[in-house]
């Protein structure tokens, strides 16, 4: 299922994102541009999985957390920032073998805050909804 998925991925545009560490053990993370707004998919497999079989809530969070932060860092055009909070509501239980989608929107930006909301969708259900607050981080 996860070539069939990866193959429709691909031939809808999308790309692997480039990541190292935490998120490399959970992705890979897919990406693309869609009338200038960010969207990101991530293929569910069996590494994903709870005690029930189901998404684990912990992967929903770290991909609304990732895909939020990675629009607020290209809105900002600032290469450092960190999650200040990230409030997430699992809404339905996602299945392994489905694509989560993410397509984050800024609310709003200040010189030093980005607030970004987002919803985890497969196809037109929605899985969780998260807000987050990301914090511009001065170059070291």
């Amino acid at each position: 299922m996860t070539q069939k998925a990866a193959a429709k991925l691909k031939s809808d545009g999308w790309t692997i994102v480039d990541t190292s560490g935490f998120l490399h053990l959970v992705g890979p993370l897919w990406q693309r541009l869609v009338n200038g707004e960010h969207e990101y998919a991530l293929i569910t497999e069996d590494k994903h999985h709870n005690r029930r079989g189901l998404v684990q809530g912990g992967v929903l969070m770290t991909f609304a957390d990732r895909t939020c932060g990675m629009t607020a860092r290209h809105v900002s055009g600032k290469p450092t920032l960190a999650t200040v909070q990230l409030d997430t509501h699992f809404v339905e239980t996602g299945k392994i073998g489905e694509v989560l989608v993410s397509k984050p929107r800024v609310v709003r930006s200040t010189r030093s805050l980005i607030f970004i909301t987002t919803e985890v969708t497969v196809d037109k259900r929605v899985i969780a909804m998260a807000n987050g607050v990301f914090k511009i981080l001065k170059n070291e």
